[in-house]
């Protein structure tokens, strides 16, 4: 394990300075995901309870989804955007992927975005509103980086022509991978106070994410062969957004 990882996975996936050195390598990037996703849900959560406390639960819910963006450049954002215009239309493989690598954004992923914002910022709103915590926004940032550590997992194809696809592949270990789950799953006990009800909703929401990522990861490989650095990232915004709807169905 690169103990180096969390500056190389703070340097590619977020805004967050880090020495230049750091920022030349990616291996480390995907295992330590998930603690960056715990300092991005902090930070996320910390903006949506001053808006709500100052205006309103949606206003808060407008500036966690805002925080994230500008922390993570939009990059996640991004790949969703992308990998919806290269799997939502009937075409072959090769022309999928030259779709996903040309920097524009086609009409699937605007729609795509659109949605998925829109949801987000319902979800949260009503969970502030009906629960006055944003422990599940914290919970959902983390889980959509587990659902991009997943992508290291040794075996993982790799889409053609992705090199930071080739660079992360088979990093993360099943054993690294589980302790990380195991670990979130402490927190959300430490969280919630004990209360074994609620932490057991939250990780069961958790897993919704997972799952919900895991179905795209699966489109991803039977259309494009296998993952790229667009695919990760929209795994992870799905994986965020399917955590906060099953938050905000069953708390």
């Amino acid at each position: 394990m690169r103990w180096t990882g969390p500056l190389e996975s703070a340097a590619l996936l977020t805004v967050f300075p880090v020495p230049a050195r750091a920022a030349a390598s990616t291996r480390g990037v995907l295992p330590w995901a998930p603690l960056i996703g715990l300092a991005l849900g902090g930070a996320a959560a910390g903006a949506a309870v001053l808006g709500d406390r100052w205006v309103s639960p949606t206003v808060g819910a407008v500036l966690a989804v805002a925080v994230l963006a500008v922390l993570t450049r939009g990059l996640h954002l991004d790949g969703l955007a992308d990998t919806a215009d290269g799997l939502g239309p009937l075409r072959g493989r090769e022309r999928a992927l030259q779709v996903m690598r040309q920097g524009d954004v086609g009409p699937f992923g605007v729609v795509t975005l659109v949605l998925v914002l829109l949801l987000q910022v319902a979800c949260l709103a009503a969970l502030a509103a009906a629960d006055g915590g944003w422990l599940p926004l914290w919970v959902a940032v983390v889980t959509g980086r587990l659902a991009m550590a997943r992508t290291g997992l040794p075996g993982v194809p790799v889409a053609e022509g992705s090199s930071l696809g080739r660079t992360v592949a088979g990093t993360v270990s099943p054993p690294w991978l589980t302790g990380c789950a195991l670990t979130a799953a402490a927190l959300i006990a430490v969280a919630t106070g004990g209360e074994l009800l609620r932490a057991a909703q939250l990780a069961g929401c958790a897993v919704a994410g997972l799952l919900a990522a895991e179905l795209l990861f699966r489109r991803a490989r039977r259309r494009l062969g296998g993952v790229n650095g667009d695919v990760m990232g929209a795994m992870g915004e799905i994986a965020t957004t399917a955590t906060v709807l099953a938050a905000a169905v069953v708390l």
